[in-house]
C-alpha cells in the first residue's frame, strides 16, 4: 500500500461494451467520466468564447455535432448527480447512452426521479 494519497487502486473490468474502473466501494463507467468530463471542458470553452458553438467544437474535434450537443446535455445535471457520477455510485443500469438517447429534463428534481427509477 502507498503512502501516496493520489494513488487509487483500481481493477478494470468489462460490462458488455462497457468498461468499468472499480474500487472497493464503487465502479466507475469510464466511458461516461469520459464523456462528462468532454462536456465540462466544451462548456468552459463556450463560456470563455475560446469556441462560438457546439459546431464548431464539432469542427474542431472532428466530430458530428450532435455527439457534442448530447454530451454537452450532461453540464445541465444535477451537482449531486454529478458527483454519483464521479464518485461511481450512480444507479449501474444508468450509461452514458441513455443520457444521450433521451431528454435530459432542466429541472433538478425531475433529474433525481430519473435516477431513482434506475434503482
Amino acid at each position: 500500500m502507498s503512502d501516496d494519497l493520489s494513488f487509487i487502486p483500481f481493477t478494470y473490468s468489462k460490462r458488455g461494451v462497457q468498461r468499468l474502473a472499480s474500487t472497493s466501494a464503487a465502479a466507475h463507467d469510464t466511458t461516461f467520466l469520459v464523456g462528462l468530463s468532454r462536456a465540462f471542458y466544451w462548456k468552459s470553452l463556450l463560456d470563455t468564447g475560446a469556441m462560438k458553438s457546439g459546431s464548431e467544437i464539432a469542427k474542431a474535434e472532428g466530430l458530428h455535432h450532435s455527439v457534442v450537443n448530447e454530451l454537452l446535455r450532461l453540464t445541465l445535471l444535477a451537482p449531486d448527480i454529478v458527483m454519483q457520477l464521479i464518485a461511481g455510485t450512480q444507479p449501474r443500469r444508468l450509461a452514458l447512452m441513455w443520457f444521450q438517447r433521451n431528454r435530459l429534463p432542466v429541472d433538478w428534481q425531475a433529474q433525481r426521479a430519473i435516477i431513482d427509477s434506475f434503482k
